[in-house]
């Protein structure tokens, strides 16, 4: 299954264009007679609900295609894949809960600071991927033929991300993101780096990380006790994998996500630097 951008949605004005067909056969006597038919019959409320929420629909479905259509292609598809994904990885225990959904909705609505249109989107592509049965093999094949190495890394990033956005991250979960670092052809290092920084948050609930020594050497991916030289040769080869041109073309909000991760790296050199 690949990625197909949703279609603009039709006009379905099926009830308009019933009253207009009676209009012109029988006149305006014939129009208001039927109208009273359905007021009499009880009918006319339940035309009004749907009609309430064909409106609704035919409005959200319009967003969606309008958000898709303002897009680039490797965005979309990088979205696309991206969810697929999450969701394949909720599926390791045989079912996706509903706090799993919703982990994954506020992930991108305060994470990614997704718009009401761009959420309706999500919540389009959350459904397709649940129904799916494609393989996150075959999901993450697609994935690293189509994109760099940095987008990837980018990828595994948000996928550490959102399981340590639960309040458990099991083992089985953790092997998972491990094996996906692996498949995309992610370097040991840098999986470690991306691994070490969110353990190490989660285990330091009441820390203030910015100013624990331990916190910066996970940030750069380096064992404690680390020398400057050692430093500085993590904060050049980060600086070069984390530049926020390398995947601008996957749009604003990954942009950040690049961004975000440099001012860590940043923060964490100058730390050592000032010491």
């Amino acid at each position: 299954m690949q990625y197909q951008q949703h279609k603009q949605p039709g006009c379905g004005g099926c009830l308009l264009l019933l009253f207009l067909i009676i209009l012109l056969t029988g006149g305006a006597p014939a129009l208001l007679n039927f109208v009273g038919a359905l007021i009499f019959s009880g009918m006319a409320g339940v035309l009004i609900f749907i009609a309430i929420f064909w409106g609704f629909t035919y409005w959200v479905q319009k967003r969606v295609s309008t958000y898709e259509a303002s897009q680039s292609e490797s965005h979309n598809r990088f979205v696309w894949l991206l969810i697929q994904i999450l969701i394949n990885i909720a599926k390791i225990d045989g079912m996706i809960t509903k706090e799993e959904i919703s982990t994954i909705h506020r992930f991108f609505q305060y994470n990614l600071r997704y718009s009401q249109a761009q959420m309706f989107w999500v919540k389009d592509l959350i459904k397709e991927a649940v129904s799916s049965t494609q393989p996150l093999e075959s999901l993450l094949q697609e994935f690293r033929t189509t994109f760099a190495y940095e987008p990837r890394l980018i990828l595994l990033e948000l996928v550490y991300q959102i399981l340590y956005t639960k309040s458990e991250v099991s083992e089985a979960e953790l092997v998972v993101a491990r094996n996906i670092a692996t498949y995309l052809q992610i370097s040991s290092y840098d999986q470690r780096t991306i691994e070490a920084k969110y353990m190490y948050r989660r285990q330091q609930p009441g820390a203030a990380p910015r100013d624990s020594s331990t916190h910066y050497y996970a940030v750069l991916g380096l064992e404690p006790g680390a020398d400057m030289e050692t430093i500085k040769k993590a904060y050049r080869t980060l600086s070069m994998k984390y530049h926020p041109d390398k995947v601008v073309h996957l749009g604003e909000e990954f942009r950040r996500v690049a961004e975000e991760k440099m001012k860590e790296i940043n923060v964490a050199y100058e730390y050592f630097k000032k010491r």
